[in-house]
């Protein structure tokens, strides 16, 4: 749903808007589950629930919730061969999808207002009377569908490096919240960047790092090549619950990383968290190539 904040205001000022939700899939089907379609008064449709092959017919069967002015309808598709390969696949599928009308009130201003607050909850839907609702935690039942709506990722980048220019740019393109951490002045403030990280922090790592939610929705680079700077924020994010720590260094690099950490009490298990050398294998030389490897093993990692 996040994929939809742009659209909020406009949203706002309308009475009704039809959201349609893939619920459950068989087969390969085009869009995983949670995937959403919207269709506001203006028969304006956003996003997907099977990339083109079942669009009409739930836009057919949203129009017809309003005429009747029913709150909420569950259908099954089928994807042919045929559909499915006209969109880029190479077999069809079925899904299940939940059509619910959404009227302006208590309900659709809070899951805006969540999603607007960057805030990770479940929005929870009873199948049987389409009753909505939102809870920090889950729901297990087999009349009720639980969909999480998670926060914004945030990828917090140890050290400014041009490197990290690259990656901010990724970053963005990736809709990943940016930060840039860094005591070294020289380095903060001269490092050129082609597209501006939402924060730069002119610290040690171990005096912000705690003002950020250190959990499975963040993402750690480590890449300042110094281990003042650098071990200075692993022995804090290595006992977090973050998604992802990667560390810049070749293994021999990566090995003297490793010995500083068991001489400051780490376990094996802790500082098996860290990707290193960090990013998939594309054999990667330039700044931005080395940039594209990382963001590939971040989203692989967000994406498990």
């Amino acid at each position: 749903m996040r994929e939809f904040i742009s659209h909020f205001d406009e949203w706002d000022t309308q009475s009704k808007i039809v959201i349609a939700r893939v619920v459950k899939t068989w087969g390969s089907s085009p869009r995983p589950v949670g995937s959403a379609l919207i269709i506001d008064e203006k028969d304006k449709m956003y996003g997907s629930v099977s990339g083109g092959c079942v669009e009409g017919a739930v836009l057919k069967k949203a129009k017809e919730l309003l005429e009747d002015n029913k709150k909420f309808a569950i259908e099954d598709y089928g994807v042919s061969d045929d559909d499915a390969w006209q969109v880029g696949l190479s077999c069809g599928g079925k899904l299940t999808v939940l059509i619910q009308v959404l009227e302006k009130g208590d309900f659709r201003n809070s899951l805006f207002e969540k999603i607007r607050n960057e805030d990770s909850f479940y929005w929870l839907t009873n199948l049987e009377n389409g009753n909505n609702w939102i809870a920090d935690t889950e729901e297990a039942s087999d009349h009720i569908f639980s969909q999480r709506i998670k926060r914004k990722p945030t990828m917090l980048i140890i050290g400014a490096a041009h490197i990290s220019s690259d990656l901010i740019h990724l970053a963005k393109f990736y809709d990943f919240a940016t930060v840039v951490i860094d005591p070294r002045s020289t380095f903060a403030k001269n490092i050129n960047f082609d597209e501006k990280p939402d924060e730069i922090i002119e610290s040690y790592p171990s005096e912000v790092l705690n003002n950020y939610k250190l959990d499975g929705e963040c993402f750690a680079i480590i890449l300042s090549h110094d281990p003042k700077i650098d071990d200075n924020a692993l022995q804090i994010l290595l006992r977090k619950p973050v998604a992802y720590i990667g560390a810049l260094g070749s293994r021999r690099t990566h090995a003297k990383r490793v010995e500083r950490l068991k001489e400051s009490g780490f376990t094996d298990e802790e500082i098996g968290k860290i990707h290193a050398p960090i990013g998939l294998d594309i054999s990667a030389r330039t700044p931005n190539e080395i940039a594209l490897s990382i963001m590939a093993e971040v989203i692989a990692s967000k994406n498990k």
